[in-house]
Order: structure tokens, then C-alpha cells, then sequence
């Protein structure tokens, strides 16, 4: 338990006597190496003194040397490793910059180099803390989403509670501190390490956390509960201790094994108590308080017969909620009693399962007393319940570093939280670029931005955002959205907002704008994808409008996909030649039982050996047909490809249908044609695209032409379809100096 701060031991000198102190803190927790606890200890005070640190202090008022001493203590008393302890105590010197993380890392070792990292990860929070809100009126959304980004950054449960002992000697610091840092201190304070300490389950420190930051932000009210209590803190434990004692002695003496503990109820919790009820101080009967856990229901209200009969109950102040549950499924019995020297004492008894379901089920603290809004994220409330499970399995097995490794599960994040320049928190789903963040904080800034900047270093508008980073937008005032951030390929937008409000802009330019453009799109993407012309009109049909111009607008607008609009072209592309003497448009028969290789359906006979055409190199989506080879099978060509044409015309017999089947082959091979302007790294842009992509590489010629300083390259990859196809022409036409990317088509 976090005990009310005692001095540390001083020499004659006025210096800390650093051998008592880590005898202190090893006779708390034997298990600690006190040579390695003492040679961190030094390391700090070496690198505050050759800083000449002395009249340097750390923000809350402490020398670095002197805060990490006091932030270990706390980690001590919750029973921390080694590690832990090592990290604590030099955490403030790397915060500080009076230590490199690197020499920490080299000196100490990676597991304290990262838990150091994923303290300072936290202190983007601090920054984004206004202390001027009202204690009960504070903005619910920006503390929520503060919240929910600190268990975000969470990876090891050892830096979540490093970061609590750290406020918590912030907090005892600023009592010395000016007006406005401790009004921020507290405000952060209670605001977010409060409600986290309690939701981890570690009640002791979240008492003094709410205590020491009301008393700032609210220091009337505070000094008027503080007068009405007229005993000490410890002074009101020790007596609920000496009640504990004697009520164990009574029910063991009946026989009845029982699970006491007590709380004096901290100053918070009282004002707390009478704003949401309206009471007066004389009226609130739990300032003391005892929880007495049974094995079967019988007992308690065996128990129960007990305590009324050991004191004198309260009239009025008895509550059966296990008889009537609350509605939110709280049970237990609560009673008021006046306890020994006639002072009130609140008892409350349950079983060991009500106690739990109360504690870790839909009673957890932090939602019934009304401090929190709803979650509405699964993976929120499973990262709480996992750093639980560690503390909880850690208090019974220690080593909460080995723990953490053991119960390690893949709780993926569904949202990341980003800032404001201004320090606003706002929460994202996971994998949203600058743009969609643009978008959430307003809709004209969405369509001005021109650019972005995380932490101050400027990044590509397809950036995927990450928890705790500050996006700054740059913006034009006459700029506007571009069509290419509809283009799923290009990745700029991942959220439906994002893209309703980019299209919707659109919906309102000229027609004839939106005309040109949309056919431009639809024409350039085809002769990229080397698909066969079509007929617009027939396609416009096929899509559900009237016209060709009714569907380039569309396209044009957004209104419609473009590989939609892709997709639909293939199913209506027709034959070069319109006098083969064969149907190549794929139909499924009546009356036959298709045959299958790999994802190729044959037509009116069984399975038959299958190959791709190395000629024209099909992909699935594109118009196919088959040809009957001597001894080597079925070879599917494309229905436009030249070499399967003049066999139709040669041997029409020997043509044959086929339709992809619906399991798609992993991979095809296609070749890309690319031309650009040579330059330096050109061809290790391209092959870094295709890494990023994970598309395998089969082969790569390379030419330069030095009269016009260009250079064409013809790459085969393999392919798992025409998206993917898709998504790799636009990645590439994306790099610097690239004139065309394009799929390569047959001769």
C-alpha cells in the first residue's frame, strides 16, 4: 500500500544515504538484486551531477536523482521486478534528457531501455490536459479519448503502472508548484491516472490520486471535508483495523470463514458522495468502512446477525440488494453500525462471487460511480481486462514481466487517437491516413489540404496514422479535392466519412466537368489494365443508367466506383473479329456437369489438364476461352489474344469454353510495361513498390535512352487478379518521374 511519503534517508551531509535506501526497499521485496538497484541509483546521481543538475530540477519540483528514488518506492510496495524498479529510477534522467535512451539500452538492457520508451510515449497526454475544465462538467469526449489512447499505448502492464507511481510523485510535488501547474498536474491527474489506477485495481494509489488532486482543484471544498473529519487518515485506518480484528475473532469463533478487508474512505469520496446524492456530512454513514466476503449466501446473513449484535445498528440504514439486486445486478447487504467508540461504521457483506461480478463485471467501478461514458470498443474494455489479469495473476505468482509474455494475446486495436495542433485528442479507425483526419475535423479542411505533418515532420497523405502522434494539415484556400482520392488503389481515404464528403463535392460541379473527367478515368484505367474497348452505352446500361454521358458523369461525381465501372466492362467485352466461327463470350450450359482444374470450369466434359497461355497471359476477371492442345491439355488464352484467334479461324474444332470457376488460382503471371525519366534509384523505387505489395517477381529488363533521358522497363510479376493488378499500377505511377505504367498486351 502507498503509505504517506516519508523522507528518505539523509547522511550528515544533507545527501541520500543511497545503501539505506535500497535496504529499505529490498527488505520490502527480498527477491530484488540490491547491487544492480544500487548501480542504477548511482548511474543517475553521477548524470545529475556532471550536468551540474543541481539547481536543475525535474518539472514537478524533485532533482532527477531524487524523483526516481521516490517512483521506485511506489513500484517496490506494489511488489515490481527488477526491471521495473531500474527504469523507474532512471526514467526522470532520460524525460530530462540528462541520460541517452541509447546508453540505458546499452548499459542496462533492452527490456529497461523499452519500458522507458513506453513511459515516454505517455507523456503526449500531459500536453493535451486543460486545467481550467470544470472537475464535474470537463469535456467527456476529450477525456475519453484520452483514456482510451493511454491504454492504447500499452503494451507491457509494467509501463502502465511505472506511469502511475511517476504522477503519482508528480502530484505529491506541486504542493510548493505555482497556481497553474497544479491546476494542470491535477487536472491530469484526475482526469485520467485516477479512473486508470482504478480500473487496474490498485484502489490504494487511486485514493491518493483523487485526494491530492481535488485538494488542488478544488481546495475549499476539500478543506471543508478535511475540517469535518477531525482525525488524521491513518488515524481513521488504524481504527477500522482494530474493528476488523475483532469482528474476525467473532466470526471464527462461529465458525464462519470469512475474507475481511477495510477502507477509510478517502476526502474525494465523501464530496463525491453528497453532490450526487445531496446529503450532509453528518448523513454519509461510510467514512469507515468494512467488506466481509463469505463462502455461501447463508453466511451472510449469518454474518449479518454478527455485526448487529456486536454494535448498535443505524435505523434506516440497512439494504438488502441481494434479496433486490440492483438493476444493474449489484448484490450485496449494507449496513450502518455504530462501531467502537460510538464512531459510524459501514458494513458490507457478499459472497466471493457477487464480489466479483461487482468488481470485474457490469459493476466495474469506473462506469457505476458515474465517471465514465460509454466505451462502444470491444478492444478498450479486453486491453483493461488483460493488464487486470496480469496485475491480478502477479499479486499471487510475482515476476509480471514473465506474466505478461504468458498471457500475451493479439488484442489488435480497432481505433487509433491522434492530437490537434491544439492538443485536441481524436480517435480514428485503425489505418486512417492525414486525410481522413482532415476530414473528422472539418469538411473544409479535408478539401484545402495539400499536405501533412506528424510531430512536425511531413509525410505523404497516404500515411497510416498511429496512437499518440500530432497531425497538422496543410492547407490551400482555394484548393480542392482530387478524383484520385477516390481511387481505393491509391489508398487516400479508408473512412466512409472521408469519402462521402470528398463525392459529395463533387456531386456539386459542373456536369460537363464532371463528364470529361469521368471519362478520362474510365478510358485511361482500361487501357491500363489492357482491357478490350466496349461499348459505353451497352455498359451505361449494364450500370442502370440511361446514357454513356449519365455514366461518365457518375464516375466523374463518384457516384460510381470505377472498378465497378471496370468490372461491369469485362463482362460485356466482345471479340476483335466478328466473324470467328466460335461464341467467346463465356455462358454456362444447360444439361452438363462442369469439369475443373485449379479455377478453370470446362464445358460438356470432365477434368482435363489446363494450362495459361504464355502469350497473352490471363488473368481471372478477363474473357477467356480454351484451346485443345495434342498431349498437353486445355491452354486458356484470353478471347482477344492474336494466337488463339488464328487458331479459331485454322481449327474452330479445337476451340473449346470455359469460365473461371469461383476458387481463385493463387497467382498469374503478367508482364509491365513501365516508362519514366531516368533518374538515380529509379529501378529500386519500383522493385521497393512490388516488396510493399508482396507480389513475387519473375522477371526484369531494364533500358535507358540517353538521346531523351528516359528508360523502359518490362517486369513480370505474379498476380492474384485484376485489383491487385490495379492497386500496382497505381503504387507505381505514384513514384517521382513515372511517365506510364501499364499491363503489357500481347502482339
Amino acid at each position: 500500500m502507498v503509505q504517506v511519503r516519508a523522507h528518505q534517508p539523509i547522511n550528515d551531509d544533507g545527501s541520500i544515504n543511497l545503501d539505506a535506501w535500497v535496504a529499505n526497499v529490498v527488505r520490502i521485496d527480498p527477491a530484488l538484486d540490491a547491487q544492480a538497484l544500487k548501480e542504477a541509483c548511482e548511474f543517475v546521481r553521477e548524470a545529475e551531477q556532471q550536468a551540474n543538475a543541481g539547481s536543475h530540477h525535474w518539472s514537478e519540483g524533485a532533482s532527477i536523482f531524487g524523483a526516481g528514488l521516490d517512483i521506485a518506492e511506489i513500484l517496490a510496495d506494489l511488489k515490481l521486478d527488477q526491471d521495473s524498479l531500474v527504469a523507474a529510477v532512471i526514467y526522470r534522467g532520460v524525460r530530462e534528457e540528462r541520460i541517452p535512451l541509447a546508453v540505458v539500452q546499452q548499459r542496462f538492457g533492452t527490456v529497461v531501455a523499452k519500458l522507458i520508451e513506453g513511459v515516454l510515449r505517455m507523456a503526449a497526454i500531459s500536453a493535451s490536459i486543460n486545467p481550467r475544465e470544470s472537475v464535474v462538467l470537463g469535456s467527456q469526449t476529450q477525456v475519453e479519448n484520452l483514456r482510451k489512447m493511454l491504454v492504447a499505448m500499452v503494451d507491457d502492464v509494467r509501463v502502465a503502472l511505472i506511469k502511475l507511481a511517476e504522477r503519482t510523485c508528480a502530484i505529491r510535488a506541486v504542493k510548493e508548484a505555482d497556481e497553474d501547474k497544479r491546476q494542470r498536474v491535477a487536472r491530469e491527474v484526475f482526469d485520467i491516472y485516477a479512473p486508470l489506477a482504478h480500473r487496474l485495481g490498485i484502489g490504494h494509489i487511486k485514493w491518493e490520486l483523487e485526494d491530492l488532486s481535488f485538494r488542488y482543484l478544488e481546495p475549499d471544498q476539500y478543506k471543508q471535508i478535511a475540517k469535518l473529519l477531525h482525525e488524521r487518515r491513518l488515524d481513521r485506518e488504524q481504527y477500522i483495523n482494530d474493528a476488523m480484528a475483532h469482528l474476525r475473532q467473532e466470526l471464527e469463533a462461529t465458525g464462519i470463514k470469512a475474507d475481511i478487508s477495510g477502507r477509510a474512505k478517502h476526502i474525494y469520496s465523501i464530496w463525491r458522495k453528497m453532490q450526487r446524492k445531496g446529503l450532509q456530512f453528518s448523513q454519509i454513514y461510510d467514512v469507515r468502512a468494512v467488506r466481509v466476503l463469505v463462502p455461501e449466501v447463508r453466511d451472510c446473513y449469518t454474518t449479518l446477525g454478527i455485526v448487529h449484535t456486536l454494535w448498535r445498528h443505524i435505523p434506516k440504514e440497512f439494504d438488502d440488494y441481494i434479496a433486490n439486486p440492483k438493476e444493474n445486478g449489484y448484490r450485496s447487504l449494507h449496513t450502518a453500525v455504530l462501531g467502537p467508540e460510538g464512531k459510524v461504521l459501514e458494513v458490507q457483506i457478499r459472497t466471493t462471487a457477487m464480489h466479483e461480478e461487482a468488481e470485474l463485471g457490469v459493476c466495474a467501478h469506473w462506469r457505476y460511480k458515474g465517471t465514465d461514458v460509454k466505451s462502444g470498443s470491444n478492444h478498450y474494455e479486453e486491453k483493461i481486462s488483460w493488464l487486470r489479469q496480469v496485475i491480478e495473476w502477479h499479486e499471487e505468482l510475482g515476476d509480471i514481466g514473465g506474466l505478461a509474455e504468458q498471457l500475451r494475446v493479439d488484442i489488435e486495436p480497432d481505433r487509433v487517437y491522434v492530437f490537434t495542433p491544439d492538443g485536441h485528442a481524436i480517435d480514428l479507425p485503425k489505418g486512417a491516413t492525414p486525410l481522413d483526419f482532415a476530414y473528422r475535423v472539418h469538411t473544409e479542411i479535408g478539401h484545402g489540404c495539400r499536405g501533412a505533418k506528424i510531430n512536425g515532420r511531413i509525410v505523404p497523405l497516404t500515411y497510416s496514422l498511429q496512437t499518440g502522434e500530432q497531425v497538422e494539415i496543410i492547407t490551400n484556400k482555394q484548393g480542392s479535392p482530387s478524383r484520385d482520392w477516390l481511387n481505393p488503389n491509391l489508398g487516400y481515404v479508408t473512412t466512409s466519412r472521408a469519402r462521402a464528403k470528398i463525392v459529395h463535392w463533387f456531386k456539386l460541379q459542373d456536369r460537363d466537368q464532371n463528364v470529361a473527367a469521368g471519362k478520362q478515368l474510365l478510358e485511361r484505367e482500361l487501357a491500363r489494365l489492357a482491357l478490350p474497348s466496349v461499348d459505353f452505352d451497352k455498359l451505361a446500361e449494364k450500370a442502370n443508367l440511361k446514357t454513356a454521358e449519365d455514366l461518365f458523369a457518375a464516375l466523374g461525381a463518384g457516384d460510381v466506383r470505377l472498378a465497378h465501372a471496370v468490372n461491369l466492362a469485362q463482362q460485356l467485352s466482345e471479340p476483335d473479329r466478328s466473324n470467328e466461327q466460335m461464341e467467346l463470350i463465356p455462358r454456362k450450359a444447360q444439361g452438363y456437369r462442369p469439369g475443373k482444374r485449379g479455377d478453370i470450369q470446362i464445358q460438356g466434359v470432365g477434368n482435363l489438364l489446363t494450362q495459361m497461355a504464355g502469350c497473352c497471359q490471363p488473368l481471372p476477371g478477363d474473357p477467356i476461352v480454351g484451346y485443345i492442345t495434342l498431349g498437353r491439355g486445355v491452354t486458356i488464352h484470353r478471347q482477344d489474344c492474336p494466337t488463339v484467334l488464328q487458331q479459331a479461324g485454322r481449327e474452330p474444332e479445337r476451340m473449346i469454353q470455359v469460365s473461371w470457376g469461383p476458387v481463385p488460382v493463387q497467382t498469374y503471371p503478367v508482364e509491365i510495361a513501365i516508362k519514366a525519366y531516368d533518374r538515380s534509384g529509379l529501378l529500386r523505387d519500383v522493385t521497393q513498390v512490388l516488396l510493399n505489395e508482396r507480389l513475387n517477381v519473375l522477371a526484369v529488363n531494364t533500358r535507358s535512352d540517353k538521346n531523351d533521358n528516359t528508360a523502359s522497363m518490362s517486369i513480370t510479376v505474379e498476380i492474384p487478379g485484376l485489383d491487385a493488378l490495379g492497386r500496382l499500377l497505381a503504387r507505381i505511377s505514384q513514384l517521382p518521374n513515372i511517365i506510364e505504367a501499364r499491363r503489357q498486351r500481347a502482339n
